[in-house]
């Protein structure tokens, strides 16, 4: 590449996309720098999101398990059982530092630069990074997402009542009472680890039910063994208020559909109304690029945007903000660049709650399946699966859906309590254009939770075994 530009590659943003896309980068022979403002490596996803939350998750369901009887039911009593939060939120902190700091070693591994500022264009290949212009021939915008806000709910963590998922992760003790604003993902996870912990949660969803965007059975049969679990729910409610006092913090409530108000009271209130691009402050306009009506960047099939030598991947660009799509979409975009062929099938990206039990799909949802034609629809019950049997795991099922006429996997949708693992055999077969025949004549290890999926695939053409 041309010599007359500092890098042949710059991204702006560490986080799974950045880092990532920077690395294969850096593999393929490109002169390779990363922005990032950050004291550490990782972005949201390793430093406040994805990895701190599953350390809490995992550590919260341990503590449930011996401190509310499901032990006791195994034979094995454990009596006088504690809760050390300090020592739970510092093993958290042991796996976000070794994660970042592996980030760190393999950038200096491929000899990528880590320019520690944040970035600003100042045109299509120059930015600005702690008082220096830096060029590079190519820029790739990596720079995701963050809470949104919500008019009228002043989110400050420090003060540990109204707080946003970061907050979450760092509450000194555990509330008695929490209010989670919005039942999607990161609500529902780090709302279930307070819950686990001793608080009583209530989850306020403006949506006629939880988990926007799922499948709907799926959504629906989650919030049963959610409300089993303890968590309450109003849904189809809108919150226009929040003060925070002495005392705690008195909501303001009123049903979507218009109606009376009410307020609710709760020691912590955790707002997750989803999370949107990370735009301002980058000088886009410097550079010529411009954004949709959702503040995202549009880009085409090889990420670059309307600016030649400009792309952007990730939660700054349409589609699931997912750090494994921003992967995929880093590795695919630093090939492209190196002049080879990176793509990403769009088409087949999982998504995963990591609540108890885990809920987890990919491709299309039944609704969205008989939309586009006639469907075949298979399901089994965790109920008949022996594996789930022995663990006392009776709660979910395996939904697959297929071509009425081809056969071929459209969406596969799971509730079980290793669904995420689950979901990339699904995925796999989805990606190699499998029949639910396929899926359901591949031999699976016996006694496994993933004996449902070949279940629920066999049921596609009405013969599982053990339902």
């Amino acid at each position: 590449m041309a010599d007359s530009y500092d890098f042949d590659v710059l991204v702006i943003g560490s986080g799974p996309g950045g880092y990532v896309a920077a690395i294969r980068a850096a593999q393929l022979g490109l002169k390779t720098a990363c922005a990032e403002s950050r004291e550490t490596l990782g972005g949201t996803c390793l430093n406040v999101g994805c990895i701190p939350s599953k350390a809490l998750l995992h550590a919260s369901e341990l503590y449930e398990e011996a401190a509310h009887g499901v032990m006791a039911k195994w034979g094995i009593k454990a009596s006088n059982v504690e809760l050390d939060l300090d020592t739970m939120l510092g093993q958290k902190a042991d796996a976000v530092k070794g994660l970042t700091g592996g980030i760190e070693f393999l950038f200096k591994k491929n000899k990528v630069e880590w320019l520690k500022g944040l970035a600003t264009f100042k045109d299509a290949h120059t930015v600005e990074v702690a008082g220096k212009s830096v060029t590079a021939k190519a820029i790739i915008i990596a720079t995701g997402s963050s809470v949104t806000p919500l008019p009228g709910v002043e989110v400050d963590n420090d003060k540990h009542q109204i707080v946003d998922s970061t907050g979450a992760l760092a509450l000194p003790r555990v509330p008695r009472t929490m209010v989670v604003i919005g039942g999607g993902v990161i609500g529902l996870e780090l709302g279930s680890v307070w819950r686990r912990l001793g608080a009583q949660v209530t989850v306020v969803e403006y949506l006629d039910e939880i988990l926007p965007g799922m499948d709907e059975e799926v959504r629906k049969e989650s919030r049963k063994i959610f409300k089993k679990q303890g968590f309450e729910f109003k849904l189809g409610t809108k919150v226009t208020g929040a003060k925070a006092g002495d005392g705690g913090v008195t909501l303001t409530l009123e049903p979507a559909k218009g109606g009376d108000s009410e307020t609710l009271e709760a020691e912590v209130v955790l707002v997750s109304i989803g999370r949107r691009p990370n735009t301002e402050g980058l000088g886009l306009d410097k550079a010529g690029v411009e954004l949709n009506k959702r503040g995202q960047i549009e880009v085409d099939d090889r990420f670059m945007t309307k600016v030649d030598g400009v792309y952007a991947i990730g939660d700054v660009t349409p589609g699931p903000m997912l750090a494994h799509k921003a992967e995929d979409e880093g590795i695919a975009v630093a090939e492209n660049i190196a002049g080879e062929t990176g793509i990403v099938n769009h088409a087949v990206i999982p998504s995963v709650v990591y609540t108890m039990p885990e809920i987890a799909g990919v491709g299309l949802t039944e609704e969205q399946a008989k939309a586009d034609g006639e469907i075949k629809v298979g399901k089994f019950p965790m109920l008949g699966n022996s594996r789930a049997k022995t663990n006392h795991e009776p709660d979910g099922f395996v939904k697959v859906i297929a071509d009425a006429k081809t056969d071929r996997v459209l969406g596969v949708w799971c509730i079980n309590s290793v669904a995420g693992t689950m979901i990339a055999e699904a995925a796999l077969a989805m990606e190699f254009g499998a029949t639910s025949e396929d899926i359901a004549y591949t031999c699976h290890a016996h006694p496994t939770h993933s004996e449902a999926l070949k279940e629920s695939a066999m049921a596609v053409t009405g013969k599982p075994i053990h339902v």
